[in-house]
C-alpha cells in the first residue's frame, strides 16, 4: 500500500461514519485497551503494545479488520442462502491472490481509518505490508486471473465461491546465484494465516480405492484396500469493492481420519504408524509438484481428484440443504473448470447423481452437462493433460468406469454422423490408445460441460482450428469467447495511486467499479495539463520502484531511462531469449559506435522457470550473465542497464508494472493464449511491443495499432513456415544475427563458463528454433527502433501513454465476469440489503 487514496477522503468523521457502516457500534478500531486493534494485541499476540515486532502488529491489524468486515461476510453468506440464489464455483489449481491487507483496505474503502491509524501510531505503513507472505498458489497467469474473476464477482455482486487447494508450500521462492535459478520452499503459513477461518465442521471425506504404506523409506501404493482423505475447508474473504459483498475462496487442505496408527506406533513402527497422516500432508504440501517423474506427476493428479472430490460434496452439500430438487442443480449451481485441472469434475458428479442420488443415466447426464463449463487457457498439446488409466484403476475405478461409458456413448453419436471414419473417432475418443492407455482429460472437459471458451479471439478461433477442431465441428454451439480481463482496483487504484488520483480528477472515480468510463480520457491526450499529470505520475512510480529495488536487492537503476519491461513465466515460447537476443544487438551496436543516437534503457525481466525445464533454467542465467557483463563494461554506464528482478510475484508486479514505460509481448504468434500482463501494462500508461497473439490483437484493435509497436509473424505465417523455415538463412543473411550469436557463442558472456550456453544456440541453429526467435529478430529490432525515437518525444509518447489508458476499459475482469455471467452460468446479482445508509 502506497499511501491512502485521496479521492475518499482522510477525516476522523468519515472514519467513524464507516466503522458504523460495518456495524462495529460503539468498538473502536484503535486508540484505547478496549479497541479492536489493541485487544487483538494483548489477547492475541500476547505482546506489550508498546513494544510489539512488526510482524505481531500485521496479524493484529489484520484480525481488526476481519473483525470489521465479518457481519458482512456472515450477512452476505445469510442471503444468498435465504433467496436460494444460484451460486457459481470457480474451481483452479492455483489462485495468486496476493498479499491482502492492502487490498483489502482498499475495497473496503477504509483508508481514511488506515491513514490516521498509521499516522496516530506513528506507524510505517510499507513495514506492515511488507509483514505479509505474497503466497504463491499459483505459476502466473492462469492463478492471477483467478483471482481477478473472485474481486470481480464480489464486488458485481454475484454470489461466487472460489475453490483450491491450501497448499502448504507455494510454488517456490526463487533465488538467484552465480546467475542460475535456485529454487527454495515458499512457507506461506510458518506463521499463521489471520485472513483465514478454519471449518473443521465442513470436512468431508475422500474415498480411495487404495491406501499408502512406507518401505525403503518411501511411500508405496496398496492395492485394493481403500482408505479415506479428510478434506478440511479454510475460509477467506473476498471484498468486493464498497464492502458489501463479502465472498469466500475456499482452500482445501487434506487430512486422515485418525493422526496416526497407535497399534503400530506401540509396536515399535513408529515411522509406518504415521503413513496415513504423512500420505494426508504430502496432498497440498506444495503446488506443482516435479511433473518430471512419475511420483511427481501421479500426486498432481491426486490433487486434481482431492480438489473435485471435495468441491463438489461441499456444493451438493449445500445445494440439498436448501431444499432443492435434484432437476434444479443447473438453475442453483454452476461450476467453472479452470483449464484442464479440475476435469475429474464430469466423472465426479456423474458418480454423485448416479451412485449416490440413484438417478438413471441419461437424466445424470444432462445436469451434469448443463452445470459443468470449460474454460482452456492452452494451444500447446503437452499441456493438455491426459492421465495413464493404470492410475485410475488403482485410486478410482469407478470413476474410470464412468468415463469408459461416457465414451462408449460419445462415441456412439460420433459414429452415427460420421459412419465409417475410423479416424475421426481415434481422434475423438476419450480414450487415447498407446501403452499406457490415457484419459484425454481437454475431450473429457469438452465433452462433458455445456460450454467451452477460450480467452482471447485469436486464442478461440486457433482452440476450434487447430487444436480440438472435430469437437468444434460436432459442438459448434458450445463452443465460445471470453477475453479475460484483470482488476483495475488492485492493479490501478491500489498499485499506482498517483496515476489514480490523477484519472479521479479528470472523470470522477465511477471507473473504479466501470472502466469502460477510461474512454472518457480520451480528448485528454490533448489536455497539456493531463499529460503533465500523467507523466509526472510515471516519473513518481519510477523513482518508487528504483527504491524498492536497491533496498530489496541492492541493484541501482536510473529512473530517467527507459524502463522496459517483460514479466512472465520463463518458456521458449514467451520468448525472453529473443529480447535478450535484441538486448546483445544493442550492446554491439554501443560498442562499435559509443555516439550511437539512442535513449538510455534498462531492461527488466521477471519470472520462474519450472524446476525441471532446463533451457527455461539457461535463460536465466544467460540474462544474468548479459546483465553482468553489461553492468561491468564502462561504456556502457548510463546506456543500457540488464536487472532480472528474482522471485517475480503479485507483490512486485504491482511495483513494476505502474514503473513501467514499455511492455514486452513478445510471445511467437499462435502460442500466447491471451495473457494478462499486458493489460495491466496498458492500464498504467506503458506502450506496448508486441507480436499479433491473444489478447495484445485485441488491445492494439481498442488503442490503435499505430498506437503500438507490433512487430513480427502473424500466427497464419507461423503456421505456413513450419514446412521450409530455416533459421540458418538469418544466421548467413543478417550480419546483427550473426554476430550477436558468434559474440555468445565465443563465451563472451561466460567467460569462465566456456560452453553453458551452447544448449541455447543449438536450439536456435541446430534443433530448427522451432519458437521463431531468429525469423522475428530483425522485425524486433526494428520496431524497437521506433520505439526508441518516439520516446525522445516526451509530449507525444505521453499522449500514446493516455490514448492506451483510454482504450483500456474493455480489459477489465468486471466486463468479463459479466459476459461469463450472462453468456455461460446465468447467474444474477444478489446485492446485500443493509437497509438506509449502508
Amino acid at each position: 500500500m502506497n499511501e491512502p487514496n485521496k479521492h475518499l477522503g482522510s477525516s476522523a468523521t468519515e472514519g467513524l461514519e464507516l466503522l458504523h457502516r460495518y456495524n462495529c457500534g460503539p468498538v473502536k478500531f484503535s486508540g484505547d485497551e478496549n479497541a479492536l486493534y489493541e485487544r487483538h494485541l494483548t489477547f492475541d499476540q500476547v505482546v506489550p503494545y508498546s513494544s510489539a515486532p512488526p510482524r505481531d502488529k500485521f496479524e493484529a491489524i489484520a484480525h481488526s479488520i476481519r473483525d470489521v468486515l465479518s457481519q458482512r461476510w456472515l450477512k452476505t453468506g445469510q442471503t444468498y442462502q435465504e433467496r436460494n440464489a444460484k451460486r457459481v464455483y470457480y474451481l483452479s489449481l492455483e489462485f495468486l491472490m496476493g498479499r491482502a491487507l492492502a487490498n483489502n483496505v482498499t475495497n473496503l474503502m477504509l483508508d481514511p481509518i488506515w491513514g490516521h491509524f498509521c499516522r496516530k501510531h506513528g506507524i510505517n505503513p510499507l513495514e506492515i505490508v511488507e509483514q505479509e507472505p505474497d503466497a504463491g498458489l499459483g505459476n502466473g497467469g492462469l492463478g492471477r486471473l483467478a483471482a481477478c474473476f473472485l474481486d470481480s464477482m464480489a464486488t458485481m455482486a454475484i454470489p461466487g465461491m472460489g475453490c483450491g487447494l491450501r497448499y502448504e508450500y507455494g510454488i517456490f521462492k526463487q533465488t538467484i546465484r552465480d546467475g542460475w535459478q535456485c529454487e527454495q520452499p515458499d512457507h506461506w503459513l510458518a506463521r499463521p494465516d489471520p485472513w483465514e477461518v478454519a471449518r473443521p465442521e465442513e470436512k468431508v471425506e475422500v474415498q480411495l480405492n487404495c491406501s499408502f504404506g512406507f518401505r525403503d523409506g518411501a511411500l508405496h501404493v496398496i492395492r485394493d484396500q481403500p482408505s479415506t482423505l479428510i478434506g478440511i475447508p479454510y475460509d477467506r474473504p473476498v471484498i468486493g469493492y464498497g464492502g458489501k459483498t463479502i465472498n469466500t475462496l475456499r482452500l482445501w487442505a487434506a487430512a486422515t481420519p485418525r493422526y496416526f496408527d497407535f497399534q503400530r506406533f506401540s509396536s515399535g513402527d513408529f515411522v509406518g504408524a504415521l503413513a496415513e497422516t504423512l500420505t494426508a500432508e504430502t496432498l497440498t504440501r506444495v503446488l506443482y509438484p516435479d511433473d518430471s517423474t512419475s511420483q511427481g506427476r501421479s500426486l498432481r493428479f491426486l490433487q486434481q481428484f482431492f480438489l473435485v472430490a471435495c468441491t463438489l460434496a461441499d456444493a451438493i452439500r449445500r445445494f440439498r440443504a436448501a431444499g432443492n430438487d435434484w432437476s434444479a442443480l443447473p438453475d442453483k449451481v454452476a461450476m467453472q473448470l479452470n483449464d484442464t485441472h479440475p476435469t475429474l469434475a464430469v466423472a465426479e458428479l456423474m458418480h454423485i447423481l448416479v451412485d449416490d442420488a440413484k438417478l438413471g443415466w441419461d437424466d445424470a447426464w444432462d445436469l451434469t452437462r448443463r452445470t459443468l463449463a470449460y474454460t482452456n487457457h492452452t494451444l500447446l498439446p503437452e499441456a493438455l493433460e491426459k492421465w495413464p488409466l493404470p492410475w485410475f484403476e488403482v485410486l478410482l475405478p469407478r470413476r474410470l468406469e464412468i468415463i469408459y461409458e461416457i465414451n462408449r456413448r460419445f462415441l456412439d453419436e460420433v459414429r452415427a454422423k460420421h459412419p465409417g471414419d475410423d479416424a475421426r473417432l481415434a481422434r475423438m475418443s476419450i480414450i487415447e490408445e498407446g501403452v499406457p492407455k490415457k484419459v484425454r482429460m481437454a475431450h473429457l472437459a469438452i465433452v462433458g460441460s455445456h460450454s467451452t471458451n477460450g480467452v482471447a479471439a485469436i486464442h478461440t478461433e486457433l482452440l476450434k482450428k487447430t487444436v480440438v477442431p472435430d469437437f468444434a465441428a460436432l459442438f459448434p454451439e458450445r463452443f465460445n469467447n471470453k477475453t479475460n480481463g484483470v482488476t483495475q482496483r488492485r492493479f490501478l487504484l491500489l498499485a499506482n495511486p498517483p496515476l489514480a488520483r490523477a484519472i479521479t480528477e479528470a472523470i470522477g472515480d465511477g471507473w473504479i467499479t466501470d472502466l469502460s468510463q477510461l474512454a472518457r480520457l480520451k480528448p485528454f491526450a490533448d489536455d497539456r495539463n493531463f499529460r503533465a499529470a500523467v507523466h509526472q505520475a510515471k516519473r513518481e512510480a519510477k523513482v518508487r520502484f528504483a527504491d524498492w529495488l536497491k533496498s530489496a536487492t541492492g541493484q541501482v537503476v536510473d529512473p530517467d531511462t527507459i524502463f522496459d519491461t517483460q514479466i512472465k513465466r520463463i518458456h521458449e515460447y514467451k520468448r525472453q531469449f529473443l529480447n535478450a537476443l535484441h538486448i546483445v544487438v544493442l550492446y554491439q551496436r554501443l560498442l562499435k559506435n559509443p555516439k550511437l543516437d539512442v535513449p538510455p534503457r534498462t531492461f527488466f525481466f521477471g519470472g520462474k522457470a519450472a524446476p525441471a525445464y532446463h533451457l527455461a533454467k539457461l535463460v536465466i542465467k544467460f540474462i544474468n550473465n548479459l546483465g553482468g557483463t553489461v553492468d561491468g563494461d564502462p561504456a556502457m554506464r548510463g546506456r543500457l542497464r540488464v536487472v532480472f528482478v528474482p522471485d517475480y510475484c503479485v507483490s512486485v508486479a504491482e511495483r513494476l508494472i505502474p514503473a513501467s514505460d514499455v511492455s514486452e509481448q513478445i510471445s511467437t504468434a499462435g502460442y500466447e493464449a491471451s495473457g494478462t500482463s499486458n493489460m495491466k501494462f496498458m492500464m498504467n500508461g506503458a506502450l506496448t511491443i508486441g507480436t499479433r497473439d491473444g489478447a495484445t490483437i485485441e488491445m492494439a484493435e481498442a488503442a490503435g495499432e499505430e498506437n503500438f509497436f507490433l512487430f513480427g509473424l502473424t500466427a497464419q505465417e507461423v503456421a505456413d513456415s513450419r514446412g521450409w523455415y530455416n533459421p540458418r538463412w538469418h544466421y548467413d543473411h543478417d550480419p546483427e544475427t550473426r554476430a550477436a550469436l558468434d559474440l555468445i557463442s565465443g563465451n563472451h558472456f561466460s567467460r569462465y563458463e566456456p560452453g553453458v550456453f551452447v544448449p541455447i544456440t543449438d536450439t536456435l541453429l541446430g534443433h530448427g528454433d522451432y519458437y521463431l526467435h531468429l525469423a522475428d529478430l530483425k522485425s524486433y529490432s526494428e520496431a524497437h527502433a521506433r520505439l526508441g525515437k518516439l520516446y525522445a518525444d516526451e509530449e507525444g509518447w505521453t499522449r500514446k501513454a493516455i490514448l492506451n489508458i483510454a482504450a483500456s476499459g474493455k480489459f477489465s475482469s468486471d466486463r468479463t465476469i459479466a459476459e461469463y455471467a450472462k453468456e455461460i452460468w446465468q447467474a444474477e446479482p444478489c446485492p446485500i440489503d443493509y437497509g438506509a445508509g449502508s
